[in-house]
């Protein structure tokens, strides 16, 4: 039972796959069924089956997914058996309950209260990073997105080197239409982990939305080259990455494009940007992985319900580029 959740729990708690959060849930009560929530005292510890980081993790991940569905009693549990263990008074406990607080709220003045309750403990240990964190993200749930922006700067002056930090102020800045002081941050980001081929590929999304409102023509090139370039990095880094080579297709064709519209000296590769001929070919490659991708995912029933949104806006791209060529 252990192992197989503990094998459920890695990665089933991205935003985007609230399925795997369900199934999770799910395996909550015989879990902790078949889980003491007491200790035995010595010297009947000494027989006991040894503690492991593993099944605290495995607390951690139920609580996640049961506050996600909706498991409250679960979900107390969890969080009463880690703060026994752990003591209330540990950082990362303080935020697991500000994060179940949260999700019970009832009402905007219950978030305020949290809110305020998060105020005293900064005050008190400003470096207690669990709830920086969940301060900064109930701000942006409460839509207070300058307070939100503010605290996230003020925390990578204290802590530069967190890369989920500078990618969470790269989704604000671009949700404030501030696009380079977005792609700056995710630049920041790579500096901190750069084999993330998910952050290359959101920065080549940034790029590539960019380029449509660039200055000028020389500006939206560049940007759309830079794009280019992130989508390869990303496929280079993980071969299957569906939304590096969805991305790297749509940012091929429009450089394409706009090459053909500059004229005969772009299209050659001068000014830094790739000639037509590498664009062709990083063309034709991300339409037959992309096919391949889906035809591979659509055929499994749990890798379909985990992408199916991506796979789907995939498969559209795919019969559009089939429309274009039988024109």
């Amino acid at each position: 039972m252990s192992q197989s959740l503990l094998i459920a729990s890695q990665g089933a708690m991205s935003p985007s796959d609230p399925s795997a959060a369900l199934r999770l849930s799910q395996q909550a009560p015989a879990f902790l069924q078949s889980h003491s929530s007491s200790q035995p005292k010595f010297p009947f510890s000494l027989f006991a089956a040894p503690e492991t980081p593993e099944l605290w993790m495995q607390y951690e991940q139920l609580l996640r997914a049961c506050l996600r569905t909706g498991d409250d009693k679960s979900a107390r549990e969890c969080l009463e058996r880690l703060s026994k263990r752990f003591g209330p008074a540990n950082d990362r406990i303080m935020g697991l309950r500000g994060l179940y607080d949260e999700a019970l709220a009832a009402d905007a003045g219950s978030l305020q209260n949290i809110l305020n309750g998060y105020e005293e403990i900064l005050a008190e240990n400003p470096v207690n990073v669990p709830i920086s964190k969940r301060r900064i993200a109930l701000l942006r749930s409460m839509d207070r997105i300058a307070d939100a922006i503010a605290a996230l700067v003020e925390f990578l002056d204290a802590f530069p080197t967190d890369a989920e930090a500078w990618s969470e102020l790269a989704d604000l800045y671009h949700s404030q239409g501030m696009r380079s002081q977005a792609i700056f941050c995710l630049e920041e980001a790579l500096l901190v982990a750069p084999n993330a081929w998910n952050l290359h590929a959101r920065l080549g999304e940034l790029e590539y939305i960019s380029a449509t409102v660039a200055d000028s023509q020389d500006a939206a090139l560049r940007l759309s080259a830079d794009a280019v370039k992130r989508f390869c990095r990303s496929i280079e880094l993980c071969d299957d990455y569906l939304r590096g080579y969805y991305g790297l297709k749509l940012s091929t064709e429009r450089l394409l494009e706009k090459i053909t519209g500059k004229g005969s000296s772009a299209s050659k590769g001068e000014g830094g940007l790739p000639t037509r001929e590498t664009l062709q070919k990083l063309q034709a490659l991300s339409t037959r992985k992309l096919r391949e991708i889906v035809e591979s995912r659509a055929k499994d029933k749990q890798s379909w319900e985990r992408n199916q949104s991506e796979l789907i806006a995939a498969q559209a791209l795919l019969d559009n580029y089939k429309g274009s060529q039988t024109q």
